[in-house]
């Protein structure tokens, strides 16, 4: 189909990973491209996140990932560890292991490092980012989007609403609808590695599983930082922000009887956040005319299977694949219908793999973590089929 309404400028709302990404690959093929940004500093509160070899060959085709890759550690293994013994359920090879079977590789990136890196490649390609404007509408009209701010009014050919799981663009779009507390919450932080002390953390990406909680420990910046992620399940949030600075000595009490490993880390943290893990229903439309939806705004994710980023990196190379192609009623249908499928099931895996490394059913979830440890020992292609269905699909390959 052909462009029957040339898509030419564009407005994002929202400057996290997933708007500068869509941004940067818009840009780089001829569009022009504006963000609009509620905050005001191009900064990001967070810690580390993973980037699997779905999301690196996304960054390879905007040509940032050689830039990302100077801030990144390579963990070795994909492990799953009993809280207290260490035992090893799950040890599955990372390293060079994954980037031959996928074709690129696994890395562990700070979320201020890959922010300020898009951000860089933002402005080289063009795209002017304004801060400190905040949404209060938008309109569709017969030529172009309008969207509404507290400082001023801008025009578009269309508007991409990658404003986070609290999106003001898909409130506007679809109504106003309390995010769903799904009964847990996380903590987060990072500490110098030259801090911790009385132990040494495995250069791998570690789920600590123990009952009703569970924490994760990687490496940030070649190894000079360790990231944590701390969940526990609660029955409610009771405050009225979804993230708050957490204390740090009623998180090691959380943690008291832990592995070695990881009571040293938290010993030598001194600050940490404190988010409420949140989900939504899957949305009826991700679309409305010219305006369109895309990462955390349309399908946030639980943290239990490190695909937050990816997906909306993923988005945002399908995007702007489907807007070269077609004229946006069709684009924003076509992206879509490729796009829901998959997060759809990668949001099920995750919240499954919240039970699995709660340890829910007592002696029964330790049952499963054994199971799943034989399966990666002796029937590997179990553990493969699953990873390959996540790791190894490539949307740059996508027939769109």
């Amino acid at each position: 189909m052909a462009h029957l309404n040339p898509t030419n400028q564009v407005i994002v709302v929202g400057a996290g990973i997933g708007g500068l990404t869509v941004a940067l690959g818009l840009a780089k093929n001829g569009f022009q491209v504006r963000i609009f940004e509620q905050a005001a500093s191009l900064s990001e509160v967070g810690a580390g996140l993973q980037l699997s070899p779905n999301a690196v060959k996304v960054l390879r085709q905007f040509g940032v990932a050689d830039a990302v890759g100077q801030h990144v550690f390579s963990p070795q293994y994909a492990c799953i560890r009993d809280y207290q013994s260490g035992r090893y359920y799950l040890e599955s090879p990372l390293g060079k292991h994954i980037e031959q079977r996928y074709g690129a590789p696994y890395w562990h990136v700070h979320r201020a490092d890959l922010h300020k890196e898009l951000v860089q490649a933002c402005y080289a390609a063009g795209v002017e980012i304004e801060l400190g404007h905040r949404v209060l509408g938008y309109r569709n009209e017969k030529k172009y989007a309008t969207v509404l701010m507290d400082k001023k009014t801008e025009h578009a050919d269309i508007i991409i609403g990658a404003d986070g799981i609290h999106s003001k663009v898909r409130e506007l779009m679809l109504g106003v609808q309390a995010p769903i507390f799904t009964g847990q919450v996380a903590w987060r932080g990072t500490v110098p590695a030259a801090a911790i002390k009385g132990a040494t953390v495995q250069p791998n990406a570690t789920v600590w599983a123990g009952p009703n909680k569970h924490l994760v420990t990687y490496y940030l910046r070649g190894g000079d930082l360790v990231n944590f992620i701390a969940v526990e399940e609660r029955a409610k949030w009771q405050q009225e922000s979804w993230r708050q600075e957490g204390d740090v000595n009623e998180l090691r009490r959380k943690f008291i009887g832990w592995h070695p490993e990881v009571s040293a880390v938290l010993e030598a943290c001194d600050s940490t956040f404190l988010w409420a893990l949140n989900g939504r229903p899957t949305l009826e439309k991700w679309h409305d005319n010219r305006v369109v939806l895309l990462g955390d705004a349309c399908h946030p994710m639980l943290p239990f299977m490190a695909q937050g980023a990816a997906m909306a990196i993923e988005d945002a190379f399908v995007l702007t694949q489907t807007l070269l192609k077609y004229d946006y009623h069709f684009a924003f249908d076509k992206y879509e219908a490729l796009r829901k499928p998959r997060v759809t099931a990668i949001q099920k895996q995750s919240r499954d793999n919240a039970a699995l490394y709660h340890m829910h059913g007592g002696w029964q979830g330790r049952m499963k973590l054994q199971a799943l440890g034989l399966a990666s020992k002796y029937a590997s292609g179990i553990i493969h089929a699953k990873l390959d269905s996540i790791y190894g699909f490539d949307v740059t390959s996508l027939s769109i």
